[in-house]
């Protein structure tokens, strides 16, 4: 097979080929987002604790799509060798995508352990092609897109992605709450369903990566290795790459299990849950503009320096969701925990993409970004496996801190602390991330500045910011940062599904 004679490539491309090839990326983005949406998150969560999956296994289930990043490695060879990167991708992405037909038919062929062994399986093949499909992705659509229009391009795709995918979500959500349940007698059907209909819209993405037109490729003849071999002796930089070893291994130690906890502990609706992770990625997207405004004045480091700890207090703060039950606040403080994590979390993402880019010597950012993908995918991988087995440890486990009063009157306790199995793990990866943020300290990066002045300034931008959105002015000002806040992401890549249970 020739696969320059399947997907010809081209030396140049006319202005009305590029046009054509951009509006097929935008639709693969909103097609393929429809598609993570559906078969991630919080739905991938519910359907295996309606399997009765363990912590173990729902771990699992969660550092699946991050360990599979590691096979971009090999398969960089793979598109050095082909050097057709449109047939690489639609070939890698048609087959990953039928895993989840594989996965919809599980509850009508097999028992209860069949279907979570099938989508054990299933997500494994899929997040590996997912993983080969973008090997060369990033590299193929920045060359199509234009370099003085990558900000707007990528926003507008960031946009309709994000706001497809959220339809999708709560729809979802929607109908395997209230109408699976009604129509099938059994809600196993519901979730065959909506893989289903994912899959449909898999092969829609599939369908238009395939007309977006390539220019002929040229690749390093430098081996992969080598050129992970050189951020390593780089003693600043890989100080960063303790840094951010550290601190993905303790977020995603939590962060896998918001959903788990949402559904088992305090036994919400799926709809609930859902509209909970959408509020947060909307305040993240939201706040993508402040937090890029303020790493152009001062650094990415600054803002790490405020924006980490506010992630960790927010970590800790899922502990008093329940004191020992749910209370009247409960749902209140999840509503400013997804909030305050939204507005951390995107100056976590911007900065953390940006410093390495930064730090890496002039003409080196791509080696150098390489190695920070590693380690943060294999600690990103690792951690949800460890933490799975923590959370069945501590199932019979309870810590208390009671204050005792006596007096004239009568006496009275106030618990102040009740952690119980999942607590544990939040408080963990609380501890664990100050360690991480001890480590950022070891980073250099010109311009630093206090932590306080970053504060000041950006409680200075947070009023600015409601006086603006108070104002007939809102909507255009929403819409403006969306631009901004993709083309400071990697937003360009075709299989979203890649970070399937982060909740932020």
């Amino acid at each position: 097979m020739n696969p320059d004679r399947l997907f010809p490539v081209k030396d140049s491309l006319t202005d009305e080929e590029r046009e054509e090839g951009l509006r097929y990326v935008v639709r693969d983005g909103m097609a393929s987002q429809t598609m993570a949406s559906l078969t991630g998150s919080a739905i991938l969560v519910a359907f295996a604790i309606e399997l009765g999956a363990s912590n173990t296994l729902i771990g699992l289930l969660a550092a699946i799509p991050h360990l599979a990043q590691l096979t971009q490695l090999p398969a960089v060879g793979i598109v050095n060798r082909l050097r057709n990167r449109r047939f690489i991708s639609v070939v890698a992405s048609a087959t990953g995508r039928l895993a989840w037909v594989l996965v919809a038919a599980a509850p009508f062929l097999l028992s209860t352990s069949g279907i979570l062994a099938m989508l054990v399986t299933g997500l494994l093949i899929a997040s590996v092609l997912a993983a080969v499909s973008n090997c060369g992705w990033n590299s193929w659509i920045h060359e199509l897109v234009p370099s003085d229009q990558l900000g707007k391009f990528f926003g507008r795709r960031f946009s309709y992605a994000t706001a497809a995918g959220v339809v999708a979500s709560m729809s979802a959500g929607l109908f395997l709450d209230h109408a699976a349940p009604e129509l099938f007698g059994d809600v196993k059907i519901g979730y065959s369903i909506v893989f289903m209909v994912a899959f449909l819209f898999g092969v829609l993405g599939v369908v238009f990566i395939a007309r977006i037109p390539e220019i002929r490729y040229e690749p390093r003849s430098e081996s992969v290795f080598d050129a992970l071999r050189r951020p390593l002796r780089d003693v600043n930089f890989r100080n960063l790459i303790h840094f951010l070893t550290s601190w993905n291994f303790a977020i995603y130690l939590a962060t896998p299990f918001f959903s788990v906890y949402m559904l088992r502990r305090l036994e919400m609706d799926l709809t609930w849950v859902i509209a909970l992770i959408v509020l947060g990625r909307l305040v993240n997207i939201l706040f993508l503009r402040l937090w890029g405004s303020f790493s152009d004045r001062i650094t990415h480091k600054s803002v790490l320096a405020v924006a980490a700890p506010l992630c960790l207090i927010c970590i800790l703060g899922w502990t008093f969701t329940t004191l020992p039950e749910k209370h009247f606040l409960t749902f209140p403080l999840l509503v400013a925990l997804h909030v305050f994590m939204g507005v951390a979390m995107a100056g976590i993402t911007l900065a953390t993409g940006n410093i390495g880019l930064k730090l890496a010597p002039s003409g080196e950012g791509t080696s150098y970004l390489a190695a920070t993908n590693v380690v943060s995918a294999l600690a990103a991988g690792v951690a949800p496996l460890i933490s799975g087995r923590l959370v069945d440890f501590f199932v019979e486990r309870e810590l208390n801190w009671i204050i005792n009063y006596a007096g004239p009157t009568g006496a009275s306790e106030v618990e102040l602390i009740n952690f119980q199995q999942w607590d544990f793990l939040f408080f963990i990866s609380f501890i664990l991330g100050l360690y991480a943020v001890h480590r950022l300290s070891m980073v250099i990066e010109k311009g630093e500045v206090e932590e306080r002045l970053v504060m000041m300034e950006l409680f200075s931008a947070l009023g600015r910011e409601v006086r603006e959105f108070s104002t007939v002015g809102a909507i255009r000002n929403v819409v403006s940062m969306v631009p901004l806040a993709s083309s400071r992401k990697r937003e360009s890549e075709p299989e979203p599904e890649t970070g399937l249970f982060d909740d932020q």
